[in-house]
């Protein structure tokens, strides 16, 4: 680089600080009661002594080049998602929820009006733009409160009566995802319950059980039982009855959902650092105060398909008859496959069951493991869907699903896909005030969402956010019944992939019925030679016995899934 003094240019700054601490020294020595000179010392002094230790320091080679001033790009860099979010990024530019995505969770929390003039903000040309096609002739319905009976579906003849559910739950089609305590602070949890329980939907534990601050709102729970039986576990991590069973029974808890794995990072363990386990969340989980909390990567209480199935009988036996299910982010087609054969096998069903996208997660997880494993939410929906079908099951078993569910025509459309009902929970996050700042793994949550420290959690107002989180939950069921009145319907079950429409390019659109797969009743049980790849591939190296293929898939067998027509 040019040099001015004998020195490189880029010392310059350094410099500067190092004259600035003589002058003030010298004013000092001239005018000794002058309190701005003494106020230059300082300053200056703090800046040489920076400028000192960059260039002593190993870690940074830009400190070391750059003394002092390098700081300014740190600092740069530290605030830029702030000023990107703020004054660069684009009303529809999602990464992952785009502004306007934001804004309308934010105006309907609040209440205010959501109303948008002047016409859409989308390209309408573009390809992958969808719409819902109307009726001449719109219905008119009485409420937005629309439910799903989940669970008491006929069971086939010869079932033991004692594993058969008996307590089935009216759901709504829009409840909050699974959010564990630990990972969301107490005032988030309350404000969450007690809009649930003013709301009249559902309230997903999280695997981190059932706290102490679920229960003081009395909002319905969905328990979701982890691999490592947080709430219902023996010291070694294994299951315990006993535990379950006083849980179970509370009747807040409306049903038993057992995690396989979760969109952010299906197949990935985790831990809770030590420090983190407070006494609240050791209370709640069932473990040691202080001492690290791990979730194995896969139960222990079941090693196969049909030992699952057993697993899944017994719990709604101990729960008193509950609706009891599974949730998991789709993987090898073959464990799936493998699931729904043990099902065949023993004639046990679970009363649901709920698909994770990969696109989905309001924990952190290594950057892997968001971007790249885990099959997306619309090709693990239909999979189950088409194969439950398949097999004559799907009238027994109900299916919810989650991954990025905002508005109303993300709920409709998911059900046009084949849910019955959609769990959000980053959308029920913003309705408590998140920013989408994305420090929720830092401790340092600046709305109290995502944090255990009690003083940020204070700027969380319980009440406050109670309302809003209710409002968020009436305001898009409302906008939902306005959904399916224009489309001539009666409930959102009615919507299927042929109220859809999507552009596949500028001159060319198609239903989404005739780009996905749709499998007809029974399909499975009999030759798979007219059936999708997928069924063709992998039905075959499914086993009741294993979640292993029980032969290597031939070489140049298709080896992926893509669910389109």
């Amino acid at each position: 680089m040019p040099t001015i003094i004998p020195f490189p240019a880029r010392y310059s700054a350094f410099a500067l600080c190092v004259a600035g601490l003589a002058a003030c020294l010298a004013f000092v020595l001239v005018s000794p009661h002058l309190w701005l000179a003494w106020t230059g010392v300082a300053v200056f002094a703090a800046l040489t002594g920076t400028g000192v230790h960059d260039l002593r320091q190993a870690r940074h080679a830009i400190l070391r080049n750059y003394p002092v001033i390098g700081h300014l790009r740190f600092l740069l860099e530290f605030i830029r998602p702030e000023m990107r979010q703020y004054f660069i990024e684009s009303d529809s530019e999602a990464a992952p929820f785009s502004r306007a995505q934001r804004s309308l969770v934010y105006q309907r929390a609040k209440g205010d009006p959501d109303n948008r003039p002047f016409g859409t903000q989308l390209n309408v040309t573009i390809a992958g733009y969808e719409w819902i096609n109307h009726s001449m002739q719109p219905t008119k319905l009485a409420n937005h409160d629309f439910r799903i009976v989940i669970g008491g579906t006929p069971q086939p003849v010869g079932a033991n009566p004692e594993q058969l559910c008996t307590q089935p739950y009216s759901a709504s089609v829009f409840n909050i995802s699974a959010m564990s305590f630990g990972a969301l602070s107490a005032n988030a949890i309350l404000a969450l319950n007690k809009g649930a329980q003013m709301g009249g939907f559902a309230h997903d534990t999280g695997e981190g059980s059932i706290s102490q601050h679920h229960r003081v709102h009395g909002g319905d729970l969905i328990w979701e039982i982890g691999s490592g039986y947080f709430g219902c576990r023996n010291d070694d991590g294994s299951f315990n009855e006993e535990r379950f069973t006083a849980n179970a029974r509370d009747p807040q808890v409306k049903m038993i959902e057992i995690k396989l794995s979760q969109g952010a990072k299906p197949g990935h363990g985790g831990v809770l650092p030590a420090p983190k386990v407070t006494p609240e969340i050791a209370a709640a989980r069932g473990v040691p105060v202080g001492v690290d909390c791990i979730s194995p990567s896969s139960h222990s209480a079941f090693s196969t398909p049909t030992e699952m199935m057993h697993f899944i009988a017994r719990l709604r036996e101990l729960s008193g008859g509950k609706p009891t299910g599974f949730k998991f982010c789709l993987g090898h087609p073959w464990e799936w496959f493998g699931i729904v054969k043990a099902m065949q096998a023993t004639g046990i069903t679970p009363d649901f069951i709920v698909v994770d996208g990969a696109e989905g997660g309001t924990g952190a997880a290594p950057v892997e493991f968001s971007d790249h494993v885990g099959a997306p939410l619309q090709e693990g929906l239909l999979l189950v869907h088409n194969t439950l079908i398949g097999v004559n099951l799907r009238h027994r078993i109900k299916i919810g699903c989650a991954a990025k569910v905002i508005t109303a025509f993300d709920v409709a459309r998911m059900m046009a896909l084949g849910a019955d009902w959609c769990n959000a929970a980053r959308g029920f996050m913003m309705a408590l005030g998140c920013i989408q700042a994305q420090s929720c793994h830092t401790g340092h949550c600046p709305t109290g969402v995502t944090t255990q420290d009690p003083l940020r959690q204070q700027a969380l107002v319980v009440p406050t956010k109670a309302d809003r989180v209710r409002n968020f939950h009436r305001s898009t069921l409302h906008a939902l019944q306005e959904l399916v009145q224009a489309a001539g319907l009666d409930h959102p079950q009615q919507i299927t992939a042929h109220h859809i429409v999507r552009r596949i390019s500028d001159t060319e659109v198609r239903l989404l019925s005739n780009l996905v797969m749709q499998v007809q009743p029974g399909a499975l049980l009999g030759p798979l030679d007219e059936q999708h790849n997928v069924f063709r591939t992998y039905w075959p190296l499914a086993s009741a016995e294993s979640f292993q293929p029980v032969t290597q898939a031939p070489h140049g067998l298709v080896a992926g899934f893509a669910l389109a027509a």
